[in-house]
């Protein structure tokens, strides 16, 4: 038998409309990469705009490709942390 959520809603929640920006931008890029979803659909659930999260994306293919931390595993100089997309994994 499988492990089930004693209240599903919160933990729905979490996932659907994250908060966080790191948390918000692995959603929207899983909802892109994952579920091949629309970028209209996922910007809008996600509260991006359309423009910003193509930008996202073409970023995230650039890091995986050289090898780097994704976007939502690095701290940015926006939230008061230096970027570290020179870190390998």
């Amino acid at each position: 038998m499988g492990v089930r959520a004693m209240d599903g809603q919160p933990y729905h929640h979490f996932f659907v409309k994250p908060q966080l920006t790191f948390h918000r931008r692995y959603e929207a890029l899983r909802a892109f990469f994952v579920e091949d979803r629309p970028v209209p659909e996922i910007a809008a659930q996600f509260g991006y705009k359309p423009t910003a999260l193509k930008v996202m994306i073409s970023r995230f293919h650039t890091q995986f490709r050289q090898g780097s931390v994704p976007p939502f595993l690095s701290l940015t100089v926006e939230e008061g942390h230096p970027a570290s997309s020179d870190v390998k994994t």
